[in-house]
This record gives structure tokens, sequence and C-alpha cells, in this order.
């Protein structure tokens, strides 16, 4: 009997799933998660993604008890664990899907070596994290990516993808004990966000479904709409792989001004993937050395991550942050400038913030996108500040989105929730601006 594993990592689902769908067809499958002591050990173990990945793996193990099998569960080093499943049950072949940070790398390096050494094959399938492979779009230079977003967005609108696939139909288990579904304290200590929503590839099916629906019709002209919070809260699924980005693409229709809106967003996504695959060390290093002197200013910082700052428009994203554990994409925009831009505090710090409280941070986007804000990384203006003042007239005119988020400005009416500082006497309990910005 032909026997294969497949390697769950960020692609938690059974549907447009290349990995899952190339072991059904070969013959019996395990379908394996690894709670990996390497990643749990390190900043992408929070109470939030715990919550989160718990949820997505108990759909997860729903889905596949549908098609007939189950999710079987370890926890360890992952390739002393797929090493020992596939040894267990007689494997010739383990399904990995591709991914691009350094660390994703080092297992799949580390996999195949083990592998290898056993007489046994890794084979590792593009597609399933990103709508495109990273070397799929690469610019006529012959440089290994794109630096510019706009150029690559051109050319990835012109690339070729599969179409989606169905839903693998009877993949056999072999005998194996499958293990405990993990409960969130079990792969992580501490409580989530009191508003986190959590789930998996049913949930994030549904939300999809009421998003093609209608609401995606609006995103060009109301995503940066705060109050509206017209975006599609689709992003936790897209990082934890219970969603398909291929598939979301697929079933956008780019010939509509709101569908071309947010296929430009996944279009992002791709791009901070194949500049993550093509320079591994902007994780954490400047892509663009500006010799830039940040600040050590630990108490600007402070009030930054708590929403203190005196400016209702930053303050209200970083409580909804903590809330929620997600904030709109506009939102993410103005706190990040006001922390590297007015404050002058290094994008590392507030990237670290972020990476800890967002259930939907990877290394990919949540870094590559700070350091657009920074200046540091991709953006055609390195100089851009954006006026949290302006943004804040411009992306919540009636003040309703900080009075949501800020009860200490509740009783503003209009744009003066935006200016607590001209009340007389200021606001009670609410602090005064710690910098001061053009139009206060």
């Amino acid at each position: 009997m032909n026997v294969s594993v497949v390697l769950f990592t960020r692609d938690l689902r059974v549907r447009d799933n290349p990995a899952l769908s190339a072991g059904c067809r070969a013959g019996a499958t395990v379908p394996l998660f690894v709670l990996d002591d390497a990643i749990l050990s390190g900043r992408s173990a929070t109470p939030n993604r715990a919550a989160f990945l718990a949820a997505a793996l108990a759909e997860l193990d729903g889905e596949l008890r549908a098609m007939g099998t189950r999710l079987v569960v370890r926890r360890g080093s992952v390739v002393a664990e797929v090493d020992r499943v596939a040894e267990q049950v007689g494997a010739n072949t383990v399904h990995l899907a591709a991914d691009v940070s350094a660390y994703s790398r080092r297992r799949e390096s580390a996999l195949r070596l083990r592998l290898g050494e056993r007489g046994r094959e890794l084979r590792v399938h593009e597609s399933a994290v990103m709508t495109v492979a990273p070397d799929a779009v690469t610019p006529s230079t012959g440089r290994d990516h794109f630096a510019v977003f706009t150029p690559y967005f051109r050319r990835w609108q012109q690339v070729h993808r599969r179409a989606p696939l169905s839903r693998p139909t009877g993949p056999a288990l072999p005998p194996i004990a499958a293990g405990e579904l993990p409960l969130a304290a079990d792969i992580c200590a501490g409580e989530p966000s009191p508003k986190l929503s959590v789930g998996g590839e049913r949930t994030g099916r549904e939300l999809l479904r009421e998003w093609l629906s209608g609401p995606i019709g609006q995103y060009a002209a109301r995503g940066d709409d705060l109050p509206a919070d017209a975006t599609s809260h689709l992003s936790p699924y897209l990082h934890f792989g219970c969603l398909s980005a291929a598939e979301i693409l697929h079933r956008t229709d780019t010939d509509d001004e709101g569908g071309l809106a947010y296929a430009r967003q996944l279009a992002w996504r791709d791009f901070n993937h194949q500049l993550l695959a093509a320079r591994p060390e902007a994780a954490w290093r400047d892509y663009h050395d500006r010799s830039i002197t940040w600040r050590d200013d630990p108490n600007a910082a402070r009030a930054w991550c708590e929403g203190r700052t005196g400016y209702p428009i930053i303050d209200a994203g970083m409580r909804q942050l903590r809330a929620e554990g997600w904030m709109p994409g506009r939102a993410r925009l103005i706190a990040a400038s006001f922390l590297a831009k007015t404050l002058r505090v290094d994008w590392r710090t507030g990237a670290e913030h972020f990476l800890h409280w967002l259930v939907d941070a990877d290394i990919a986007n949540n870094q590559l996108n700070w350091q657009w804000a920074a200046g540091t990384g991709t953006d055609t203006r390195p100089n851009r500040v954006l006026n949290p003042l302006r943004q804040a007239e411009r992306f919540d005119p009636d003040g309703t989105y900080v009075r949501r988020w800020v009860p200490e400005v509740a009783h503003l009416e209009g744009v003066a929730a935006h200016r607590p500082w001209r009340e007389k006497g200021g606001v009670a309990g609410y602090p005064a601006p710690i910098i001061d910005v053009a139009g206060m």
C-alpha cells in the first residue's frame, strides 16, 4: 500500500490544498499537524494566535472526519515527529506547502535531509500559502524580486494560475494513534483578547461567502472608512491557511471596482512574500538602509502601545488591537506612521507589539508593511508622513470610530472628538498629546 504523510503548516484546510490533494491521489494518507516546539518557544506563540490555532485545528479535524479520516496531532521537534510518523506507517512520501520565512526554509531543508536519509521523499507544493509562487513574478531585469509594488502588480495580474482544487475524497488513514486536539492553553499560556474572533475553514468559508455576496463591491469606496468597518476580516483565515488565497482570487470578480481593489490587497500579500523569500533578513533588518537615527523613548513607546498618546485616532486603533486582536488596515498604517515617523521610535518596536497582539500577523506582511510605513522598505516616497489629524478627518470625519474605542471622548460631538485638548480644561482621564503635530 502506498502511504503518504501530509504535514499541515499554514494550510489548515481541506479545500484547495495542493499538499493534501496530492497525498490523497497517491493512496492512504496521514494528515499530520505538529505543535512545533521551535515555534511555540518563540515570539509567534501568543495567546491570540493560540486561541485561533486551536479553533482552526478543531475545524480542520471536523472537515477531515467528514472525509472519513481525522487529524493526527503530535508535539515536539517537527523533523523528529514527521520522521517518527512516517516510519510508523511506512510512508514513502511527505507532502508540505511551500513557505518563505527563514524558519520555514530551514524546516524544509531539515525535513528533506532527514527523510532522504531514510529513503523517503519530501514533495513541496507551491501556491498553497500565496496565490502564486514567489519566483513566478520576477522583473525582466533579471533580479530575483520586484522592489516596487506597482510594476509587480501589473506582472502579477498576467500570471497564469491553477484552478482551485476541490475537497479530496477517500483518503484511507493507516493504523495510528491520532493524539489529542490541543486547547489554546496547551499551546500558549495567557488570556487572549476579550473580543477575539476565532474559527477555521468552515467559519472562514462562511465569512467569505458573505463577503463575496455583496460587501466586496463597496471595498474600493469604503475599505478605508474606519467607522464602516467595511473590510473582509479574512486576514486571520488567510494567515492560518483556513482559506486559500488562490481560491479567493479565483472567485473575486476583478472586472468590478471593488473586486479589483480587493485583489490588489491579495497582490500586496504576495508581494511581501516574494520580497521576504528573496531577502529573508528583511524580517528584522532594514530593507533600505536610510541611516535613520531612532529615538530611545520608552515612555513614548509605552504610551503608543497602551493607546495613551493623546491622539484619539491613534489610541482607538491601539485599543481595538488589544480588545480584538485585530485592527483595520488604515488604522494600522496611521499607528505605524505615528510611531516610526512622528515619534521616531524604531519600527521594530511596533512590529514586535503587532506580532504579539495581531492574530493575523505573519513575518512577511507584518514586517514588510512596517518597513513600508517606516520608510526603510519599498515605499517609493520614504519620507511620507501620515498626519494623524488629517487622517482622522479623512477616514473618520464624524469621530464615530474614536468614540467607539476611546470612551473618554465619547461625549464630544463630531470632529471635536479628534482634538480633545481644545476642550476647556481638557478631558478628564485622557492624556494630553505626547507630541505636537501640524493642525493642532
